[in-house]
């Protein structure tokens, strides 16, 4: 079913910008780009969360200011897109907020709930209370002959820079399921978990980091479509000035450190971001109440 969404507020002097979402089957789906202006006869098509229940965002590294985008630097972005659930979202700093109910569509309030003490989004029609949850990302941390394997992205953010292999959960799989899936689309690599290593919350981006300690089960890897190159590195050679985020360069030092004095323990730590930095400061940070066993 092809859905369109009006996109008001741009710049471009042709008219409106139309994005085309069609559903193939299963979870895949494309979106297309249109700025032919739209009929002023013509009744704007609205999707809410009803009929849209995934939305394809932007994975450039940053888009400073909208008031460039015309048609030729829209259509020449390497989109590369990723699902995340989609509740007709605003985005306001490093909060956003919730203008309509996934479940009805319905126009939302912002009001504590009864019994509980935080402000949240409320639908104004069926009530129902819209509950946002941190992001949990998982990856391997993997040794093989004294030398750590990274991947260099591909994707944005952090185009170009090393990282861990790593990524969002999936519904229906295990932590440890994800950081092998993940490790396997990144680095091609197949992989045995030996111990979990690392557990990093980021507040302030809604992320909780789980990083496990694992061995390749054959000596064979190669980059999968998010990565353009995999490379082992020693522990003297990890490319610390080239690596992606901050979650990956706290991850690398504190297994160099358990190094240097034995053997790795494991590490629970707050990755406290200074409000304001891109992904690409990974200096740009504290670490709390950091715990190791």
């Amino acid at each position: 079913m092809l859905r369109s969404i009006q996109f008001l507020g741009s710049s471009s002097s042709s008219g409106f910008w139309l994005f085309h979402r069609l559903k193939l089957h299963g979870n895949q789906s494309f979106i297309s780009i249109s700025n032919k202006p739209l009929s002023s006869s013509r009744t704007p098509l609205i999707i809410t969360s009803t009929t849209a229940r995934c939305y394809r965002q932007f994975r450039a590294s940053s888009i400073r200011s909208d008031s460039n985008l015309d048609g030729t630097s829209l259509l020449h972005l390497h989109l590369h897109l990723h699902l995340q659930p989609f509740d007709q979202l605003t985005v306001q700093g490093s909060t956003r907020k919730i203008n309509f109910c996934q479940l009805c569509g319905g126009p939302t309030k912002y009001e504590i709930p009864a019994g509980e003490e935080k402000e949240r989004a409320i639908c104004t029609l069926c009530a129902r209370i819209a509950y946002e949850n941190p992001k949990m990302v998982v990856g391997c941390l993997i040794e093989h002959d004294n030398k750590i394997l990274l991947c260099k992205r591909k994707i944005q953010p952090s185009y170009g820079l090393w990282t861990l292999p790593a990524g969002y959960m999936e519904i229906g799989e295990s932590a440890t399921e994800g950081a092998m899936r993940e490790t396997w689309e990144e680095a091609g690599a197949k992989v045995q978990v030996l111990s979990p290593f690392a557990h990093l919350d980021i507040p302030l981006i809604g992320q909780t980091y789980v990083i496990f300690l694992a061995k390749m089960t054959t000596p064979h890897f190669s980059p999968g479509p998010e990565s353009s190159e995999c490379r082992l590195f020693a522990l003297d050679e990890i490319p610390f000035d080239s690596l992606s985020f901050s979650s990956m360069l706290v991850t690398l030092n504190l297994y160099i450190e358990d190094i240097k004095v034995g053997k790795p323990k494991f590490h629970y730590g707050i990755i406290n971001k200074r409000p304001g930095t891109s992904p690409s400061e990974i200096h740009a940070y504290t670490l709390d109440y950091h715990l190791r066993t």
